[in-house]
């Protein structure tokens, strides 16, 4: 049972800007250096040092040497919904004493983030609830509040997408759950399915990542194959009618 002083202190981490900015930008499943993280927060390296080093104890991140590097990345997935989850609630809007003629829709500014970026190791964002939609109404897959399965018909739609269901389901990692995505505020598919639907469109070409971006972006050959997979291309941000 988690004790109100250890969730204080999960809170406390979180919650200074640097260790904050620091968690946000691997959130899109990279290990980065020291250096590389202290330019990302604004700080000193010896600044980000001592912040690292508490992530680290805590239990947040992991280091990887190579070389003479250390590499850091998010300890596990559940750290990533937590992040994620905080960012949605950090987006509701708070008490405003003047009326705004605008209202900011929640989620990132950036409208290639909002259509598709990665949460850790799996997809959010426009594209990603679109999927999920998509196999929830084909009876591919079956979603609850706190977690999903997928149906005999939806292994045989996923294997031909090229998905190998027995390995995708193989160890301890949860295999299918909802997300809730910042942007969207509906749910997409996370676990080890929601990885392995992830990997295929970046394998298969259908998605590309942009560098120094969590975001990834529909390539010309991934409009049509998402198209005719998901029926997703009626709201994608590449300019498809």
């Amino acid at each position: 049972m988690v004790t109100t002083t250890a969730l204080a202190r999960t809170a406390a981490l979180v919650g200074d800007p640097a260790r904050a900015g620091m968690l946000a930008v691997l959130m899109d499943g990279r290990a980065l250096t020291a250096a590389e993280l202290a330019r990302a927060a604004g700080v000193t390296p010896q600044t980000a040092s001592g912040h690292l080093a508490q992530l680290t104890e805590a239990g947040l991140l992991t280091v990887a040497r190579q070389g003479r590097h250390r590499y850091h990345r998010l300890a596990s997935p559940a750290v990533a919904r937590m992040l994620e989850g905080v960012m949605a609630v950090a987006a509701e809007p708070g008490p405003d004493p003047v009326p705004s003629p605008r209202i900011r829709p929640p989620g990132p500014r950036d409208a290639a983030l909002r259509e598709a970026r990665t949460c850790y190791d799996h997809l959010a964002g426009r594209l990603a609830v679109a999927m999920a939609d998509a196999l929830v109404a084909q009876g591919a897959v079956e979603l609850g509040a706190d977690g999903g399965a997928v149906t005999p018909a939806g292994e045989v739609f996923l294997r031909g997408l090229g998905i190998d269901l027995a390995a995708s389901s193989s160890g301890r990692r949860v295999f299918c759950r909802p997300c809730l995505d910042w942007s969207e505020r509906r749910p997409h598919i996370a676990g080890a399915l929601g990885a392995a639907l992830l990997a295929t469109c970046l394998d298969r070409g259908w998605l590309r990542r942009t560098e120094g971006s969590r975001a990834v972006a529909v390539t010309p050959g991934g409009r049509l194959a998402l198209r005719q997979a998901f029926g997703y291309g009626q709201a994608c941000a590449c300019g498809d009618p």
